[in-house]
C-alpha cells in the first residue's frame, strides 16, 4: 500500500522549489495564487492588471528564492514581493500621486458598520487616489509603519501620515454618503 502525503510544508515545498522542481513551484502557487491576487488587487483597480502584478510577482519570487532565509513566513515574504511589484507597476504608470499638504492628526476613524461587506469596501478604497489608496492598504491592512511607508514609497513620513488621513477622511465621508441614502 502506498501512502501518499496530503499535506506539505511551505518550508518542503521552498526547498524543492530550490532545486527547480516545477511541481513544487506550482503547488506553491496554487497554494498562495488566490492572496496574492487579493494583495495586489487592494493596490490595483483593474483585475487584469492585478493578476499580471501578480503573475510578474510570482515570477520575481520563484527567481530569488534563494534568498528566502526560513526566518519568517514564505507567505510574509511572498506578500512583500507583491506588494513591491504592485507599487512598482503604478509608479511605472504615473498613477501615484502624494500631495505635500499638512495635516492634523486626529484618533482614528472607527467603522462599524455591520452591513458592510468586503465588496462595498473594497469599491470605496478603489475611489480613493492612487496615493491616499497605497498609503491606506499599506498601513491599515499590509501593518507598515509610517517610516517604512516611507522609505518604500520615497516620500516623508508627514507626507504618508497627510495621506493616510486624508484616505480616513474621504472614506469616512462617502460612509455618510451612503449611510444618508440607506435612511
Amino acid at each position: 500500500m502506498k501512502i501518499i502525503k496530503l499535506h506539505t510544508t511551505d518550508e518542503a515545498l521552498v526547498k524543492k522549489a530550490l532545486r527547480k522542481d516545477a511541481k513544487a513551484e506550482k503547488m506553491l502557487y496554487d497554494r498562495y495564487a488566490a492572496k496574492m491576487l487579493g494583495v495586489c488587487r487592494l493596490y490595483i483597480k483593474d483585475m487584469h492588471y492585478a493578476e499580471d502584478v501578480m503573475v510578474q510577482g510570482f515570477t520575481k519570487a520563484l527567481d530569488s528564492l534563494g534568498k528566502f532565509r526560513f526566518e519568517g513566513s514564505f507567505e510574509g515574504w511572498l506578500r512583500r514581493i507583491m506588494v513591491r511589484e504592485a507599487i512598482d507597476f503604478l509608479r511605472g504608470r504615473r498613477q501615484i500621486q502624494f500631495s505635500e499638504a499638512e495635516f492634523t492628526e486626529t484618533a482614528p476613524v472607527m467603522v462599524n458598520e455591520p452591513d458592510l461587506d468586503v465588496d462595498l469596501l473594497q469599491l470605496l478604497i478603489d475611489k480613493l487616489p492612487e496615493g491616499y489608496r497605497t498609503v491606506l492598504v499599506m498601513y491599515a491592512i499590509e501593518g507598515y509603519n509610517h517610516k517604512e511607508i516611507a522609505n518604500t514609497l520615497n516620500i516623508t513620513e508627514n507626507t504618508s501620515k497627510s495621506q493616510l488621513f486624508k484616505a480616513r477622511k474621504r472614506l469616512q465621508e462617502q460612509l455618510a454618503v451612503l449611510q444618508n441614502k440607506r435612511v
